[in-house]
Order: C-alpha cells, then sequence, then structure tokens
C-alpha cells in the first residue's frame, strides 16, 4: 500500500498533486490495466497466467472474432507469431495449460441478471465480464474452423514465382501496392470521388445537398463508420426509406425508417424489406436523418459503404472522407463485387439469404464496415492472396521438386492444434461442426456432456462443450419470450427508480431534475400531481444514483416541507437487499467506488435531517435559474447542490489517492453536460473502506461517495432491452392482472430451477479442469421478432487451488 490515511493528512497539496500527475501519466501510458505488483490480484501469483482488460473495454461489446483472437494467442502466443489480441492481453501465456469453451443456447443476459443470486458459481468465479454479440449462428464451428492470421511455426514454402507474376498485374497490387498502410490510404480523393459519381460539393447537380461538418484531412485513428441505405421507387425515382449507421465497434448507433416526400409506387420489398405498414405511422423525414447524421459524425468520421454513392445520393449528404468497399476488392474492367459474395468468402458470413423479406441494412453496414477492417489490417498483398482463387479466379499451381501435388497446409485453428501434437474436442448435439469424426461426441442431453467430459481421463487442450437443454426448455414451456424479457427489463428499471415527495406547489419537472441529479445522471423524471400534493418519480441511469438519493436526500426540506425519498413497493423488489449486497461484493466491483462530484461547496452542510429553505424560480421569469435560490444550513448560505460538475482523472487520482493507490478512473465514455460521476478502482478493498468511511471528509470536498454496484460492461443496468410500456401493462382486467402475476410466477419458479441446475452444471465443469486453463462460457444470447436480446461472455483462468 502507497499511502494511509493517516499519512496522507500529512502530505501537502502540492505533494498530492504530483502524485495524481504521475498516477494519470502512468494510466495514459498503459493501454491496459498496470503491470508488475500492482496489477496482480489478492493471492494470485505474479508469474500465473491471467487476463487483463483496460475499465474502458469492459463497457464495450466483445464480438466472436475478438474472442477467437484471445484463443489463437493464448494457444499459440508469440512462438507461433500470434500477436497479443488487440482489445486485452493475456500475461504470461507460456503458462496457459488448454482452452475450455462452454456454449450455452438461449440463455441471455436478461436471463443472467434476473436470476443472479441463483448463478452463485458464474458470478464468483469469473473475474472478466462482457456483453457478447455473436456474428454467426454455429459458434462451436466457427471457433473450429477460423484461420490462423499467420503461423511463423509452420513450414515456409518456396516463393511461388506464378503466383508473384499474377500478383504483380493484380488489379489491387496495381492500385494500392503491396505494403499494409492505414486507412488513409484507401480514402477516395476527390478525383477518385468525381470518377464514381460521388456527391461533391460545389460539383453542379447537388446543389440542394446538406454538407457535414468534416475537418480537411484525417489520419490513420480517424474514426470509421459504417453505412448502408435501403430505398423505395417513388414518383420522383429511387428515394430513401431507412438509413442504418454502426461506429467502428459494429454497434448500430442509428436506424430510423424515412418517410419519403413522393407517393410510392413500388416498396421493393424482396430487396429493402420495407413495407406500406412501416411507412404509415412514420413522420421522420429526409431533413431529419440529415440533421441526426450532422450531429451523430465527429469532424473527422470515416464513412464506409459498399457503392457508398447511392446511399450519399439518397440522403443528399456531402461527406468527403469515405472507403468504398466495392472498389477496395477491386475487379478488372471496373467490375464490381457483390456485398454478399464478399462477405461470405472473406468474413464467412451469410447475408442478404432468400429466406429473409428484403435486406437488413445494419447487418449490411456491419458487413462493409468489417470488409473495409479487414482489408486495412491484412494489407492488399495478402488479401489477394489469400482469395486469389475463390474471388479473382487465379489457379495457380506449381510442382514440388519431386513432380507431385503437395498438399495445401490448411491453416483452420483446430487443424494447427492437431499438426502441434494438440488433441481438440467436441461434446455437444449434432451439429455441422467442422471437425474429424473421431473428434466429435454428440450427446442427447446437458447431462450427458457433463458425464463424457468428466469422465475422460486426459483433457484435450481445447474443448469446446455445447449446453442446448435451456433453449429448448424455453421453446417448450415459454412460447412467448418477449413478455418475460419486457418484465425483467420493467424489474431492473424499478431499481434505478426513487419515489419522492410531496413538494410545494408549483415544484416543476426541471426543479426535481436539478435536486437529484446531485447524485448522478438522471434518466427519466415523471410528476406525479395529486389532488393535494405533489410527487416525482426519478429514474437514474445507473443503481448507485438510486442508492445516493435514498442515503442522502431522504428528509430533505424544501419550503418548510420535508420530502421522503423511497424504493418503489413491489413483488420484484423483495430480495432488493440481497442483489445490492450480492453486486457490491461480485467480483467486478471489489475494489471499486462510485463517486459524484457537486457544483457547490458542502462545507458544514448535511442533507439528512437539515431542512434547505430553498425557494423556487420566480414563476413570472421565462429564464428559469440552472440552480435552485439561496438556502440556509447551519445558518450559512449554501446554493443547493442541483448539479454535478465534470471530473478529470488528476482531480480524482488527488483526492482519492490519499485513502489508498487508485489503480484506474473509469469516466462515461460520452460525458454529458452535468454528468459528474466516476468509478474508481482501488489497488486494494482496504483503500475502497478509508474512502467510504471519510465520507462526511469528501463531501466536504464536494464528493458524494457509495461501494459501486453496476457491473463495468453495462453503461446503463435498462440500457440493454425496452423496459415495458404503459400500453403493454394497460387495458387489462383485474382478473387478467392477477391471472399473468400467477403465471410470472410460476414462469420465475421454472426459469431459477433451470438457471440453478444450469449453474451447478457449470461449476462441476470448472472444478474437473486442469490449473492454467483459460475458462470460457459464452451465454449466446437470442434475437426475438422485435428486438436482439444480447448474451454475455465469461472469461478467466483457472488458478491452482
Amino acid at each position: 500500500m502507497e499511502a494511509c490515511s493517516s499519512s496522507a493528512a500529512e502530505s501537502s497539496p502540492k505533494q498530492r498533486k504530483h502524485k495524481a500527475n504521475t498516477v494519470c501519466e502512468r494510466t495514459k501510458r498503459l493501454k491496459f490495466e498496470p503491470e508488475g505488483d500492482e496489477a496482480l490480484q489478492s493471492g494470485r501469483p505474479s508469474d500465473s497466467p491471467r487476463i487483463l482488460l483496460h475499465p474502458d473495454r469492459l463497457q464495450q461489446p466483445i464480438t466472436l472474432s475478438e474472442l477467437t483472437e484471445l484463443l489463437h494467442f493464448a494457444a499459440l502466443g508469440n512462438r507461433g507469431g500470434i500477436k497479443q489480441p488487440s482489445w486485452c492481453r493475456l500475461r504470461s501465456q507460456r503458462k496457459v495449460t488448454g482452452l475450455n469453451i462452454v456454449i450455452v443456447d438461449g440463455l441471455t443476459q436478461t436471463h443472467f441478471y434476473k436470476s443472479y443470486l441463483t448463478m452463485e458459481h458464474l458470478r464468483t468465479n469469473y473475474s472478466s465480464r462482457l456483453t457478447f454479440t455473436p456474428s454467426c449462428d454455429n459458434v462451436a464451428s466457427e471457433i473450429f474452423s477460423r484461420e490462423v492470421s499467420k503461423m511463423a511455426c509452420l513450414p515456409v514454402s518456396k516463393p511461388n514465382k506464378k503466383l508473384q507474376r499474377a500478383l504483380k498485374c493484380h488489379p489491387v497490387i496495381t492500385m494500392f501496392g503491396t505494403q499494409r498502410r492505414g486507412l488513409t490510404a484507401y480514402v477516395l480523393t476527390q478525383e477518385q470521388m468525381i470518377k464514381n459519381h460521388y456527391p461533391i460539393k460545389g460539383m453542379p447537380g447537388f446543389e440542394d445537398f446538406v454538407c457535414t461538418d468534416s475537418v480537411d484531412c484525417v489520419t490513420d485513428c480517424s474514426p470509421l463508420y459504417g453505412l448502408d441505405c435501403e430505398m423505395c421507387l417513388t414518383q420522383k425515382g429511387y428515394e430513401l426509406t431507412r438509413i442504418s449507421v454502426v461506429d467502428s465497434d459494429g454497434n448500430c448507433v442509428l436506424d430510423d425508417l424515412v418517410k419519403p416526400p413522393n407517393r410510392v409506387l413500388n416498396y421493393l420489398t424482396k430487396f429493402s424489406g420495407i413495407t406500406a405498414a412501416m411507412l404509415r405511422p412514420i413522420k421522420t423525414t429526409l431533413q431529419d436523418v440529415q440533421a441526426k447524421l450532422r450531429m451523430l459524425l465527429p469532424g473527422d468520421a470515416v464513412l464506409v459503404g459498399h457503392s457508398l454513392n447511392n446511399d450519399l445520393g439518397a440522403l443528399k449528404l456531402i461527406h468527403q472522407h469515405v472507403i468504398d468497399t466495392s472498389l477496395l476488392y477491386r475487379r478488372e474492367f471496373g467490375q464490381k463485387f457483390k456485398l454478399k459474395v464478399l462477405a461470405e468468402t472473406v468474413l464467412k458470413r451469410q447475408i442478404q439469404t432468400e429466406e429473409k423479406n428484403g435486406h437488413n441494412p445494419i447487418e449490411d453496414a456491419v458487413a462493409a464496415l468489417e470488409l473495409a477492417q479487414y482489408f486495412i489490417k491484412t494489407g492488399p498483398h495478402q488479401v489477394v492472396e489469400l482469395h486469389m482463387e475463390e474471388l479473382w479466379g487465379y489457379k495457380i499451381e506449381e510442382e514440388p521438386p519431386d513432380c507431385t501435388s503437395a498438399p495445401k497446409p490448411s491453416y483452420r485453428f483446430a487443424d494447427i492444434l492437431q499438426t502441434l501434437g494438440r488433441s481438440v474436442a467436441f461434446l455437444g448435439k449434432r451439429a455441422d461442426i467442422a471437425l474429424d469424426l473421431s473428434r466429435q461426441q454428440w450427446c442427447s442431453s446437458d447431462r450427458e456432456v457433463l458425464a463424457s467430459f468428466r469422465t475422460r481421463t486426459k483433457y484435450p487442450f481445447l474443448s469446446v462443450l455445447q449446453f442446448s437443454s435451456f433453449s429448448d426448455h424455453l421453446k417448450t414451456c415459454f412460447p412467448h419470450q418477449e413478455q418475460m424479457y419486457q418484465t425483467v427489463c420493467a424489474h431492473l428499471r424499478d431499481m434505478c427508480v426513487v419515489f419522492a415527495g410531496p413538494f410545494p406547489d408549483g415544484f416543476s419537472k426541471k426543479e426535481v431534475r436539478q435536486l437529484f441529479r446531485c447524485c448522478g445522471p438522471v434518466k427519466k423524471i415523471q410528476m406525479l400531481n395529486r389532488n393535494v400534493r405533489v410527487h416525482a418519480e426519478v429514474e437514474f441511469e445507473l443503481l448507485e444514483g438510486a442508492m445516493l438519493a435514498l442515503k442522502t436526500l431522504n428528509g430533505l426540506g424544501v419550503l418548510g416541507q420535508n420530502i421522503k425519498v423511497q424504493r418503489p413497493v413491489h413483488d420484484s423488489m423483495l430480495d432488493l437487499d440481497l442483489n445490492l449486497d450480492a453486486l457490491m461484493d461480485d467480483t467486478l466491483n471489489t475494489n471499486y467506488l462510485y463517486a459524484v462530484k457537486l457544483s457547490h461547496q458542502m462545507a458544514d452542510a448535511k442533507f439528512n435531517g437539515h431542512i434547505l429553505d430553498a425557494k423556487c424560480s420566480s414563476a413570472t421569469d421565462d429564464k428559469t435559474a440552472d440552480v435552485l435560490a439561496p438556502a440556509k444550513i447551519n445558518g450559512k448560505v449554501l446554493q443547493l447542490p442541483s448539479t454535478a460538475c465534470k471530473l478529470s482523472e488528476e482531480t480524482v487520482v488527488e483526492t482519492f489517492g490519499r485513502f489508498g493507490v487508485v489503480e484506474s478512473i473509469v469516466l462515461p465514455a460520452k460525458p454529458k453536460k452535468h454528468t459528474g460521476h466516476a468509478r474508481i478502482k482501488f489497488e486494494s478493498s482496504e483503500g475502497k473502506q478509508r474512502a467510504l468511511s471519510s465520507s462526511g471528509d469528501l463531501l466536504k470536498d464536494n464528493y458524494l461517495i457509495c461501494p459501486s454496484l453496476t457491473p463495468p460492461h453495462l453503461p446503463s443496468w435498462v440500457a440493454m432491452t425496452t423496459a415495458v410500456t404503459a400500453a403493454d401493462a394497460g387495458g387489462e382486467s383485474p382478473v387478467e392482472q392477477r391471472t399473468n402475476h400467477v403465471n410470472n410466477h410460476c414462469q420465475d419458479q421454472k426459469i431459477g430451477h433451470v438457471m440453478k441446475k444450469l449453474d451447478w452444471r457449470l461449476r462441476k465443469v470448472f472444478k474437473s479442469l486442469p490449473d492454467g486453463t483459460l475458462s470460457v462460457v459464452l451465454l449466446l444470447g437470442q434475437t426475438s421478432t422485435n428486438d436482439h436480446h444480447p448474451g454475455l461472455c465469461l472469461l478467466d483462468i483457472k488458478q491452482a487451488s
């Protein structure tokens, strides 16, 4: 421990500031958690293998491609020519003794947190938990068959002269050369944009087009955004009816239906997926979408799409920095590959399939984005060499010295491991798995999968187990999944909600927001104006906001009237205290503290038990003040702490470093005007406890604190799915409500029983693994008719007991 509270009190502000700067410089210098002794977990040997993730990365979903990056490095490492994964670090890779992946079909993140108390093994034995978004239906097959990017340990064949001659005149090599370069090398020049009919500012025909606020030039670090549009045929030609935009991680940031101004002649449903019923209630216009894009895209954004000139034309938008995947993967004589062909050949993914009614623009935007990222990362030479025959139709063979055909080496992950003498195996239901039959074992149930795995005398280096009973159980017993998801989401939302009041007459929603956002970012406020008194329902973005509001604002007096702050009273809240205690003890929250910075000095002020003689802004004043009028506490005049200040790493470390070594600080990824909260990780739990015991002193420094509750991989507890609306719950008779309540209770009991059994089986698998095994549990998630419910990826390396 670097410092304790007693010694910190004696240190000067100048010393603390120097310490803060040192820690912040270290944080900026390291992309992932610090190396050395301060990154070690308690009781874990310094040379044992472990996975390190930067706290900011925990807030982003993990894809199957990123997971296979980790698996390839864990198995083969630097000696195999494999680089560290781009999203995490694996320390002491050579001591990894095996890989075990358990795939659970049909289980979502929502199910996990609904049965959070039941899933004791999953929430206590895994140090990393991330949202999982699979990119294909057959995850097990993809793990085995995904090609390893480069294998230095394999024999290198002699240069193929015929291939070299073919590459020299290849259209991709002719255009981009052979060297791998940054993204700026593939951004279209103005001449290329004109040649390919892109909208250009100042060119004839584009006078009514809207320009984005683009900078003059971009860098190799500029963000990529995938874009795809769908059009319908109207009286004026093809017009925009849907737009989808994804960020560089493939997350959808915009997906809107658009009402064309002219009468639609043909919806082109077979291709666009748009129907008359879909557009009938839509009021969003082309101008609305243009405004959203201008707000969404940063100045150095690079748009990526397939034949993007058509999309920008439909959008009537001019953006000067674009990458067109139809021009990256060039064909002879100006011909272009279809996006579907490129996705299937390069990404090994099926899109625009016949069973789907129309294209999915989000899927197409992600495909174009990943094609560009793959091209940039791999380089033109290797792209052409890897896909020469599949895409461009060149079949070049060269006879080996002994005049016999030499077999083409396989770079599939499972084949590489078996070449190196490491065994692989799959246990699960019959599926399309890319393995020799001797390596597969079909099992009729999860019970059989577990028994077959545990009775093995020698565990394979790579084992994939697929549990399917939960998915089968859901399909049989619960055909209406969406109702359950909405109910769960409503329960989770209730944990972020407090009721407050009574407030004085005329107390507005804005003034309630000003009062409560001192505890954290407020998501929504609903005023409850009764005949006699005024109350409010306040929904916070994070669990910590509701906890701080109960702790600090309950009993506060406004205009001589005490307000009461309390939780909702529902049957879903009966286990609230148990859930909150479990979340505080969660391995993801052990050393974390949640802090909010207030905007005004709180020297001798205490919320609880004191009355703020606060006066509302004048009703006749059109410009309502940002804060409430001065209040008196203990005889001192004080502005009501109605807002939170923005925080910086330097100020947080300077304030909290006196309690213990601050290992990392997580600030909001997209800070808002009044968002002044941070998640602070101490090197040990003692530092966190010292800070909590000094909450009174921290209040004098304008800080409200509480233990962290919200898991770091969820930026917001209830933002993953849509909450139950009034329309969903309304219109039911009392008899129907009672019936639904009974049905939901029975449903919860059944799901709880299944989840408990599943957690028990996963614990048995984990206990059977040899020490040093990288253990991965994948909850695959589900796609329903209305929404996609994300899965979960849990990671850890089993240590010696």
